[in-house]
């Protein structure tokens, strides 16, 4: 019995309606336009799409069909791909909001939402995600670096408004912190690099909560298998664990999403 061709997810196009530096390694893009008509949300706080980026000499007019520009292109050209965590969705307003982490030249996305103007266009699919606060857990323990800050900062603001616990964010030094909502039991604390910090130890170092206790743990993946021994040590049951690497060192996007079949890129149940 013949298998129905995957059918590739449908692509939003957006277009952008402001930018915003939140700090001097962090832009937001706030998005709009008709095509906001045909994205479809999800009450996940760490929703993403699939961000795609193509050379403007190319001309080439969205939506991508990937599989026949991937036959009919050089591989210098295909159409990169890059995840992006949705920041906030205003239905209203119809318009959403991207946090991009930039670095100067380095790397595809970071360096075009730099540049980006009111007006430019974007093109992406989704959105995915999972993780919602369970309203019933006994406390929250929320970590992440610069990549995930945006689903930490998501998931603070869907918090009840009772809620205890820590929200952990690493960054690079003091000029990377910024101000985010939480309900007032919950600490926040920034992990600088640039003092020698580090995620996994800043949690382990945490004076844990009793309880049933949820977990929210994304970023770079060595970091992640670090603190899926502490949440060990810990006890957190796995019903209550959401635990995801977002990047590897010294890979690319496409590199880590192909190690993610391979050993090195598990980090474990």
């Amino acid at each position: 019995m013949s298998q129905e061709p995957r059918r590739a997810p449908a692509q939003t196009i957006l277009s952008v309606v402001s930018t915003e530096w939140l700090t001097p390694h962090l832009v937001r893009l706030v998005l709009g336009g008709d095509g906001f008509v045909g994205f479809v949300n999800n009450p996940a706080t760490d929703k993403y799409v699939k961000v795609f980026f193509v050379k403007p000499e190319l001309g080439l007019e969205p939506p991508y069909d990937l599989p026949a520009l991937r036959e009919s292109l050089p591989q210098e050209d295909w159409p990169v791909v890059r995840t992006y965590t949705v920041r906030w969705v205003d239905e209203e307003t119809r318009q959403l909001a991207i946090d991009f982490v930039v670095h100067g030249d380095e790397g595809v996305a970071g360096p075009w939402a730099a540049a980006a103007r009111v007006g430019d266009r974007i093109v992406f699919a989704g959105p995915g995600g999972a993780f919602i606060p369970n309203p019933d857990a006994s406390a929250y323990v929320l970590a992440g670096d610069e990549s995930a800050t945006p689903a930490v900062a998501a998931a603070l603001e869907a918090l009840p408004p009772t809620a205890t616990g820590f929200a952990l964010l690493e960054a690079g030094d003091h000029t990377d912190v910024f101000l985010l909502d939480a309900p007032e039991g919950i600490e926040i604390d920034w992990v600088l690099r640039s003092q020698g910090e580090d995620l996994a130890s800043a949690v382990a170092a945490l004076d844990w909560p009793v309880g049933d206790v949820q977990v929210f743990a994304h970023g770079e993946r060595e970091s992640m298998k670090a603190l899926r021994a502490v949440f060990a040590e810990r006890g957190v049951s796995r019903e209550l664990r959401s635990l995801s690497g977002y990047w590897a060192k010294g890979r690319t996007e496409d590199r880590f999403q192909a190690e993610k079949r391979e050993p090195i890129g598990q980090i474990g149940d």
